[in-house]
């Protein structure tokens, strides 16, 4: 009681007499002196990182038709090859992500997201001065490696910094600034070459990491060192100078002294961490499972039997729709809330794999040749045109796929993974979570070509979609809403206790 008593006369003292009436909740108080200005600034810093990594992401579709028809004998890619320099950087970002876990604990948010800018930088220096494959390789893995740091540390940084009116709608810029990179790539890919790309992909690290050093590290972070002082500066420059921000930092030290400073296996025992665990990591695997890659995978081709001869501006319209659609979520995150967003997203993937699965038991199987394996980067030849009055099916069933992930389970898993560990553990079950979700993408794509042969066509896209209805049930059954929760309440909520 002495601390709540406290922290209301913290706000008692700066607020005035704004709330005659006394009905005012503490929380809502503080929040109406908050300024947002440096809070968006921040978060435009630090999504310089998902950036860079949808840069990756998508370098890999220009490039690949590319380094496969190169004189070079040296640099010249054949199937084999195009698949690892696709999907050699998951192996890469699965690395990454044990290794921002270990980081955030121990030199802090900011840190992290600076050094995983050498990486990014390093890796694409290496593919601009490659003089062999092995020389590709090892620039896709290095690139690999920073954006498994920048998909761990971003939400974390994020959602550490971000209040709980506006934390859903900055979290989600993460997967927005993604799918920006991806389409960023895929514009450049038509008037740029393989190298001058990797030059122009070496850009957002490099501003990453300069515009970081005026950014603040986390207040969380800095209290759970026991730093308070700077901790109150780096949430007056967050929150604004009107803010009485003594009263957040005593409600965050309040649930840091409740559950210690360091994380043990016997805390595995308890609720408030395994419970928010599973969830992260199933969360990660229905991501996976819900066949974004095959449906990239296929893309090319969709277009292509729909007479849409213009591949290459199929994957911009395939980005922009991402893009698009990602944007809207961000924009609605905090008021619709996310458990909505993802029953709807699944239930629209669901219906589009089914459908996607009846277009292909209707149409006569197409001989695939693999050139890559992540997101757009395959190409393939159709050995049989099939019938062409079901080409709409396929389109449409692509367009609400496609809709139905950037709206849910696109941006979603990685801001729910950023809210609802506790401090403690946040950096070790993030990465438990970053490694589940990068092995699950190496190992869908690279046996993406088995499971078509074992279960056809068809039967690969109705596996999805009885994955996207599970993953709805999961969803309705297991998953908490935490909009408009501080991140303190939400750890309470699965500890049972009341939170501060």
């Amino acid at each position: 009681m002495d601390i709540q008593n406290e922290r209301r006369r913290l706000l008692d003292a700066e607020g005035g007499d704004e709330d005659p009436t006394g009905l005012m909740s503490e929380q809502e108080a503080y929040l109406s002196k908050v300024k947002n200005g440096n809070l968006y600034l921040a978060t435009f810093a630090s999504v310089l990182g998902p950036l860079s990594f949808g840069f990756v992401l998508g370098y890999s579709s220009p490039a690949i038709p590319e380094l496969s028809r190169i004189a070079d004998p040296r640099l010249r890619l054949d199937d084999d090859q195009a698949s690892w320099f696709g999907s050699i950087v998951t192996i890469g970002a699965a690395a990454g992500g044990l290794l921002g876990g270990w980081m955030v604990g121990k030199i802090g948010r900011k840190l992290s997201l600076m050094f995983c800018s050498l990486p990014f930088v390093f890796g694409f220096t290496i593919i601009i001065a490659a003089q062999n494959v092995w020389m590709l390789y090892i620039g896709r893995l290095l690139t690999g490696l920073a954006s498994g740091v920048t998909s761990l540390v971003v939400p974390l940084y994020i959602s550490e910094m971000a209040h709980e009116r506006v934390r859903g709608t900055l979290g989600s810029c993460v997967q927005l600034m993604v799918v920006l990179g991806i389409m960023g790539v895929y514009l450049a890919g038509l008037f740029l070459d393989w190298r001058w790309l990797a030059i122009c992909s070496s850009i957002p690290p490099t501003l990453l990491m300069v515009c970081m050093c005026f950014m603040p590290e986390t207040p969380r972070f800095l209290l759970s060192q026991g730093k308070r002082r700077e901790a109150e500066e780096a949430l007056r420059f967050l929150r604004g100078p009107d803010a009485p921000v003594e009263w957040e930092c005593a409600r965050i030290e309040e649930a840091c002294d409740e559950q210690g400073s360091s994380f043990h296996m016997s805390d595995l025992k308890d609720p408030g961490v395994y419970k928010p665990l599973i969830i992260g990591v199933m969360l990660m695997i229905f991501q996976q499972m819900t066949g974004i890659n095959a449906i990239m995978f296929y893309a090319e081709t969709i277009f292509e039997q729909a007479h849409f001869k213009e591949s290459d501006l199929a994957s911009v319209i395939v980005g922009t729709i991402q893009v698009v659609f990602t944007a809207v979520a961000a924009l609605i995150m905090d008021k619709a809330g996310r458990k909505i967003l993802l029953i709807i997203s699944g239930v629209a993937m669901s219906i589009s794999t089914a459908a996607f699965g009846v277009y292909f038991y209707l149409t006569p199987k197409p001989s695939i040749t693999l050139q890559n394996s992540l997101l757009l980067d395959v190409q393939t030849s159709a050995g049989l045109e099939p019938h062409q009055d079901l080409a709409w099916l396929a389109l449409v069933s692509m367009a609400v796929f496609i809709t139905g992930f950037a709206i849910g389970w696109g941006p979603i898993p990685w801001l729910v993974m950023s809210e609802i560990f506790p401090a403690k553990v946040r950096g070790v079950a993030s990465a438990a979570c970053v490694l589940t979700n990068w092995s699950m993408a190496f190992i869908i794509t690279k046996n993406f070509q088995d499971m078509m042969s074992l279960l056809t066509s068809a039967g690969t896209f109705w596996l999805f979609a009885s994955m996207c209805f599970v993953n709805v049930i999961f969803t309705i059954a297991f998953i908490p809403e935490t909009k408009g929760k501080t991140l303190e309440q939400i750890e309470a909520g699965f500890r049972g206790t009341a939170g501060p």
